[in-house]
This record gives structure tokens, sequence and C-alpha cells, in this order.
């Protein structure tokens, strides 16, 4: 949705690579690479985004051997940077809305659906996602492939049948326990836990 406020896929891509991590480095090179686009549209965005003063160029390392790399950063004195920010964060939990809600609809058979980890910022989490029921590996396989393509999430899930997770329960399972132990969100709940 953003890459066409935007503009440009390539613009998108790279303000979300900055904003990720605000106080980091790079340069051309590894945004190539980190985002999978061609070098000149990366060098013609980062142009545009310097000349908005988004970006800011910023010297590469003094003790380099050989020519100087131009290194980019986001300019947090810029000021949009908060309300690109903001508007970066908001796509990304839409897209996480948007995820759960593909999930639902194409998994018939979930009798149980958490979320953790990622999802609630809670490390302690063993997985982002529990799913348990008659759900289809290859469906849920290629739902999740493609948003950790589009958010550059990995996620973590596991799936149970019903019967493994009732054994499971009923052992006071240690992977189990330390899901509900972790920060949670039951979004599907038909076995009462």
């Amino acid at each position: 949705m953003l890459e066409h406020l935007f503009g440009s896929k390539t613009r998108y891509k790279l303000l979300k690579t900055f904003f990720h991590e605000p106080g980091e480095a790079l340069f051309v090179r590894e945004l190539v690479r980190a985002i999978g686009a061609q070098i000149n549209a990366v060098r013609r965005e980062l142009e545009l985004l310097c000349n908005m003063g988004i970006i800011e160029c910023v010297p590469g390392d003094a003790q380099q051997k050989g020519p100087k790399k131009k290194y980019y950063q986001v300019n947090a004195q810029s000021l949009l940077f908060t309300e690109l920010q903001a508007l970066l964060q908001k796509e990304k939990v839409l897209g996480k809305q948007e995820f759960v809600e593909t999930l639902r609809h194409k998994l018939g058979g979930i009798e149980l659906f958490i979320l953790s980890g990622c999802f609630t910022s809670d490390t302690r989490s063993p997985t982002d996602m529990l799913l348990v029921g008659d759900v289809e590996e290859k469906v849920v396989e290629k739902i999740i492939s493609d948003f950790e393509q589009q958010f550059d999430t990995p996620i973590r899930y596991t799936i149970m049948t019903s019967s493994e997770f009732k054994d499971r329960r009923q052992v006071m399972d240690k992977f189990l326990f330390a899901i509900f132990e972790a920060k949670h969100i039951k979004v599907e709940n038909k076995v009462g836990v």
C-alpha cells in the first residue's frame, strides 16, 4: 500500500530499511543486496531522498584504505522523521492484521490460534504462532513465506493436531507452558484454554 503512496517500490523499500534501524549507516551495495533492486535505481532514489533531507550522506570509515564508500542513514533531524517512522510502523501493524485474517480465512480447521513472540514483542516465547487443529501445512507455509518477504520479518510457527495438543497439555509440556507464560493473543479458541 505505501509503495503506491511513495510512488516507487525502491523508495519504499529503502525507507523501510533505513527506518528499521534508524541509527545504522549503510553503503549503496549493502542497500542493493538488502532490498533486491538495481544499483542505478537505488542511487537515483538515494539522491532524491537526500535532496528531500530525509536521508543523509555520512562519511565512511576513516581507517578504510582505497576509495572511500559513501554511507547513508536516516536524517533524524528531518521534519518528516517522526511522521514517516509512525507511518511505516502503522503499515507493519496493518500488515500483521491482514496476515492473521488471511490465515483465519484460508484455514478452516483451526481450533486454537495463538500469536506470541514477534506479534506481542515478547522474546520469551518459543514460537511466534501456534496453530492447533486440522491445518494444511503447505497453505500455512505459503502464507507465512509471503508475509516474511513483504515485511522482512521471520515467523517461527508451530502446528499441532488437536490430539497432540491435548496430550502435551496433560503432561504440562514445557513448550506449551512457555507460550502461555509469555505475552500472547488468542485469535481463535475453540478448546477453552
